[in-house]
């Protein structure tokens, strides 16, 4: 005998890390598929121990884990996860990201500063990640920190859907909380119906973090119902401190709506009392019971995990989703 052939069916295997099963369950649904058992523990000095229960070996490998706190130990558990499956013989394996961690750290301010950012893509990638899934990174140049495919995906749809469905879009301006982030709210725009965008001048002190002194709005807010963007809310003081500045301009409701909702304490305190109608946020982040306030909506961001799992894993075009404008 000169050669052999055998029926290789590719295998899609979805593992998740500890640190929000809750999303990982609402994926593997969206999937129809199970979530692969395994056994993960810590030692009594922190280290992490983890195995897989069944055979990898050949699999399509994709591993799903957030970063709420504590993130340094959810992101070590997530190399340990990929370095198991590079020696259990993993076909490839893609690191399903839906927050990203230490994205804000993607450049040097001043001298003598890491680029952790890039650390993290360096540390996916020596671990044994072939590929990246993620969703709506603080900028988008971090896609070139990682050697390999990166497919960013946007909750836009999601949200701004949402917008849609309960506020009228005739009086609506997108407000972006910087100038940095007008492009987003430009594309939110057009998905509001080509409705004006405004953004906040404001100063940062690069000094004292999650701190920020806000000045004025630049464009049309006065008497109309302002949808305040951004890509994540961490303490609430920025955006909270927006819509001071909305209101205190003239502009009647405020709806805050971000990808990631961190909601570090007091985000929770200061988004509800902060004059906002509603804070809509997705899921990419577990939210607690003592993050939630009456004004939180929590939108699920599994669909579109699952969708962009599918296509990478049938080799479709994850593009698509966005009809070519991702």
């Amino acid at each position: 005998m000169t050669a052999f052939s055998t029926d290789n069916q590719k295998n899609l295997m979805l593992f998740s890390g500890r640190s929000h099963p809750e999303l990982a369950e609402q994926v593997a649904k969206e999937l129809d598929v199970s979530i692969t058992p395994q056994t993960a523990r810590d030692f009594a000095n922190g280290e992490i121990f983890v195995r897989f229960e069944e055979s990898v070996r050949g699999s399509d490998a994709f591993v799903l884990q957030s970063f709420p706190a504590p993130l340094n130990e959810w992101l070590m558990e997530h190399l340990i996860m990929i370095d198991a499956l590079k020696r259990g013989s993993a076909k490839r394996i893609t690191s399903v990201l839906p927050f990203y961690p230490y994205a804000r750290q993607d450049k040097k301010h001043r001298g003598r500063e890491p680029i952790s950012a890039r650390l993290v893509a360096d540390m996916l990638k020596t671990a044994g990640a072939d590929r990246i899934i993620t969703v709506d990174l603080h900028t988008d140049q971090i896609q070139g920190f990682f050697d390999g495919p990166v497919d960013h995906m946007h909750a836009l749809v999601q949200l701004s859907e949402y917008v849609r469905t309960h506020y009228s879009t005739e009086n609506v301006t997108v407000v972006s909380p910087d100038a940095g982030r007008v492009k987003v709210a430009e594309k939110w725009a057009d998905s509001l119906s080509g409705a004006p965008v405004a953004f906040i001048h404001k100063t940062r002190d690069p000094l004292v973090p999650n701190q920020v002194k806000s000045h004025r709005p630049v464009g049309e807010v006065e008497g109309r119902t302002c949808i305040l963007i951004d890509d994540m809310i961490d303490t609430g003081g920025t955006i909270a401190e927006a819509v001071r500045v909305l209101r205190e301009a003239g502009a009647g409701d405020v709806v805050i709506a971000a990808t990631h909702g961190v909601l570090s304490a007091p985000a929770a305190e200061r988004l509800s009392s902060c004059g906002a109608k509603e804070v809509i946020v997705t899921n990419t982040l577990p939210i607690t019971e003592d993050k939630k306030f009456p004004s939180l909506t929590v939108l699920s961001i599994a669909p579109l995990l699952a969708r962009t799992i599918r296509e990478v894993f049938e080799n479709g075009s994850v593009t698509g989703l966005f009809n070519g404008n991702a």
